[in-house]
């Protein structure tokens, strides 16, 4: 026992442990003055003072409506390549002189070189420069010459094409002048003489946008930037962005700045953690006991926590991304529902810790995790799940819309995008469906899924039980239907107990003519001593476990099969003997079950209800008084015996228990009315 409790120790604190340590070294580092923010949002944090003389600089959209109009109205630097065009007169001109195909005059061949000139000198541009001057976006280029800027207009500007063709409609009607154009190939050398100056346009832009972009005033050391509460608007936005490029320029490296926040999540996380153990511990003790779930449910939850993590550091908004409210759907269909609801609450709170708005984060998760056990009280068909996410996602909606409308009092700034979000999320709650069979595998548990399917009488075992014991069969039955109603009215888990009572005799099929309700006249147990007969009924029990492990049947079903008798005594049997040998001592070993006595509200309840409905088959008449004396006497009887002792019953499930088992049967054996056959009257003669 002491080698069990601690070792039973050592697991507890080394799963605390662990779980602590990696929320802690996996969380996200950020700086001490790190803070996270949004536009349009209140400010989360303490008041927070400008640590120098801080510049302010214009916020966003100022910012933004500068930038446009320097975009609108600046003039890019161009200039003239006047060697260029000098080379470009001079080589048309060798080249047309020396043609001996050219029937020109010289007067006329001048006046070609000339009409070339003039349209270099009024200013050829590239085509990308020509579309935005005749798109109207460049009204006038800038030259600069010693040192001073020049406005040049641009309306005599022209592409080499658009120039070119000018030339070609002068000399349109002078086939000579054409013929020269041609032979001559002008077009070579008709070429921008207009190039941009791309360093000095930069440097002016650079120039311009900086005086446009330079601080509008000056926020003194200690000024007040923004304050707890207090909306972030597009000027105090900026300033904040100022802020956090002065504290980065001079991040502390002190040791107080750096391990003081990690000190304070590992006291965070280990009191939250603390929190579950303390609650499993002093609530929900069989849970603690239980290897198999607590490893699950920490499990679970630091699962959960690094994915929130993750999704935080790399989604925006990725937090509300996370479907958090499968850990109460899960917990609840393994558990119960109030285990579900603080282990998912505490996991909201560890997740707090790298949440922007914690208080929205948190009223939005919380609100959600409501809805989530609301409407997944019993997992028993698939379309629960989509069900249950669809109301997930309505209430993530309804939630966000009203935070949103509290803090900015304006339904204009709803992200559609968020709306997205919870989309997301809810489709991945739909998966959980998956996860319950993949816990299940892993961890051993049973849901309500599982039962339900156990519970299907056109089962393989069950099948075999109705064709070899149909009296056991209708007795199990019989018990399930006592047993969930009296579960129902105390609520123990129903699913539960109505497969369990169904399984719980599946261990006659080996003897079936051996017990009462299987018989048909003759009675085996007339050959064999009170001893004999004992070990064959008591049989049943070990026959069924072996049978539901041949099976494969979940462990919570094979209790019921070891538990329904408890260490109870097959008191027939016993009786039969002691008065076969008065004066002599029996020893009540060879008659006693080997139970274990019932662990859960759920195995007490079954092994009332078989007791009950059993002996309700031998009374004479079924009158109310008689069933309530039977049934008050048969749970009294085993409440002496100390059979439910070890189970968590209470007296007060006991006496609920029992006036539902009274209803129940009083319902089965009420009177019937007789049918009055019909009265046949001769028929008279004529």
């Amino acid at each position: 026992m002491k080698r069990f409790l601690n070792s039973y120790t050592t697991m507890r604190v080394l799963l605390y442990l662990g779980c602590v340590v990696m929320a802690v070294w996996l969380m996200p580092r950020k700086a001490a003055n790190n803070y996270q923010y949004e536009l349009g949002k209140p400010w989360a944090y303490p008041l927070l003072t400008a640590p120098a003389d801080m510049p302010v600089y214009p916020d966003s959209l100022s910012a933004t409506l500068a930038r446009d109009s320097i975009d609108a109205t600046f003039r890019p630097v161009y200039k003239r390549d006047i060697s260029m065009e000098k080379q470009a007169v001079a080589a048309f001109a060798t080249r047309i002189n020396t043609l001996d195909s050219v029937n020109l005059t010289p007067r006329q061949r001048n006046k070609l070189i000339n009409s070339l000139r003039t349209l270099l000198e009024d200013g050829i541009v590239d085509a990308g420069t020509y579309a935005r001057i005749r798109s109207g976006a460049m009204p006038q280029v800038r030259f600069i010459h010693d040192d001073v800027a020049l406005s040049v207009p641009t309306d005599k500007f022209l592409s080499p094409r658009e120039a070119y063709a000018r030339i070609d409609s002068m000399y349109a009607s002078d086939s000579d002048y054409r013929n020269a154009i041609m032979s001559s190939g002008m077009s070579q050398f008709v070429r921008p003489n207009i190039i941009p100056d791309t360093v000095r346009t930069k440097l002016l832009y650079d120039e311009v946008m900086q005086k446009a972009m330079a601080p509008i005033d000056v926020l003194m050391e200690g000024t007040k930037i923004i304050d707890r509460g207090e909306m972030v608007t597009p000027q105090v936005y900026r300033n904040l962005q100022t802020y956090e490029k002065i504290v980065h320029r001079h991040e502390p490296t002190h040791v107080n700045m750096h391990h003081y926040p990690i000190a304070g999540q590992t006291l965070y996380i280990m009191l939250v953690f603390g929190g579950i153990y303390m609650f499993l511990y002093y609530f929900r003790r069989r849970i603690f006991m239980s290897d198999r779930a607590m490893l699950f449910i920490m499990a679970l939850s630091i699962t959960f926590l690094l994915l929130a993590y993750g999704m935080n550091e790399t989604i925006g908004n990725g937090l509300y991304m996370v479907p958090f409210t499968i850990i109460p759907i899960l917990i609840v269909v393994f558990f119960d529902g109030r285990t579900a609801f603080f282990v998912y609450v505490s996991e909201i709170l560890l997740a707090m810790l790298v949440c922007a708005y914690p208080l929205e984060f948190m009223f939005t998760q919380w609100t959600a995790g409501v809805v989530a056990l609301c409407t997944m009280k019993e997992l028993t068909r698939r379309s629960q799940l989509v069900r249950a996410a669809f109301y997930i996602f309505i209430t993530y909606t309804l939630a966000y819309v009203a935070v949103q409308i509290i803090q900015t009092a304006t339904i204009e700034r709803i992200s559609p995008r968020m709306i997205g979000v919870f989309g997301i999320n809810a489709v991945l709650i739909s998966f959980a469906y998956v996860l319950v069979f993949v816990v299940e595998k892993m961890f051993g548990f049973v849901s309500s899924v599982t039962l339900v399917e156990l519970s299907d009488v056109n089962s393989k075992l069950l099948r075999e039980l109705s064709a070899e014991c149909p009296g056991t069969f209708q007795h199990s039955m019989q018990v399930s239907n006592l047993a969930s109603e009296a579960a129902h009215r105390i609520g123990a888990n129903v699913q539960l107990v109505r497969t369990g009572a169904l399984y719980h005799d599946i261990g006659k099929i080996e003897n079936p003519a051996f017990f009462t309700e299987n018989q048909h006249g003759v009675n085996p147990h007339d050959a064999l001593d009170p001893y004999q007969s004992a070990r064959v009924v008591i049989g049943h029990v070990s026959h069924g476990l072996r049978k539901a492990e041949r099976e494969k049947l979940p462990s919570v079903i094979r209790d019921f099969i070891t538990q329904h008798h408890g260490r109870g005594k097959a008191m027939y049997f016993y009786n039969t003997c002691v008065n076969a040998h008065p004066g002599e001592e029996i020893d009540p070993a060879p008659f006693t079950y080997p139970g274990p006595n019932p662990q859960t509200r759920e195995a007490s309840i079954l092994m009332m209800a078989d007791s009950v409905e059993a002996a309700s088959r031998s009374l004479k008449e079924h009158t109310p008084e008689n069933i309530a004396t039977l049934v008050d006497k048969i749970i009294s009887s085993q409440i002496s015996q100390g059979l439910h002792n070890e189970s968590t019953i209470s007296f007060r499930d006991v006496e609920a228990v029992k006036q539902a088992f009274i209803e129940r049967l009083r319902t089965i054996y009420h009177a019937r009315i007789s049918y009055p056959d019909v009265n046949k009257e001769p028929v008279s003669g004529k």
